[in-house]
């Protein structure tokens, strides 16, 4: 009589595949049109992040990200915004947000922005953050950080997902 050996779990050093399969998997649960913001957290620190777009969330979310920038909004108002419509879950050590990119459209075109008081506490960190990494903070808010893939992958180093259709 042959007994089999239970199979073994092997870790793997790169958590590429492994994260891609739950990006792609959570993604397709999502509505159209949707941003879906991943954070990875580390068991000794740190974190990984993608991003990933739902049927029509690519050029959907790049037709958003150019009408912000051509009416001037800034890192503030994307914060406002994204606070205004996202769903925010957990699983595990994954941090799922996502940002139904119609409703954050209206809003832009509406014309909604930050509080004053919120915008005044986002430059305040900024400028503690500069003051503790020995640097000089920034003048005036950054600008509209993005919804789109466009601008997402120009201004952070992370990874994206395919659209998920």
């Amino acid at each position: 009589m042959s007994t089999q050996a239970p199979p073994r779990i092997v870790g793997h050093a790169d958590p590429t595949p492994v994260e891609l399969a739950v990006v792609v998997g959570v993604t397709a649960d999502r509505d159209p049109e949707s941003y879906v913001a991943f954070t990875f957290f580390r068991p000794g620190g740190g974190a990984r992040l993608w991003y990933a777009w739902t049927e029509g969330g690519h050029a959907l979310g790049d037709r958003l990200d150019e009408l912000a920038l051509a009416v001037g909004l800034d890192a503030a108002d994307w914060l406002h915004i994204g606070d205004r419509h996202h769903r925010i879950e957990y699983r595990g050590r994954i941090r799922i947000e996502t940002i139904p990119l119609r409703a954050a459209l209206a809003d832009v075109q509406a014309g909604e922005r930050c509080l004053e008081d919120r915008r005044h506490g986002l430059q305040r960190v900024l400028d503690f953050a500069a003051v503790r990494t020995g640097r000089t903070g920034p003048v005036s808010l950054p600008r509209w950080v993005g919804y789109g893939p466009t601008l997402v992958n120009r201004t952070t180093a992370i990874h994206a997902a395919p659209e998920i259709r």
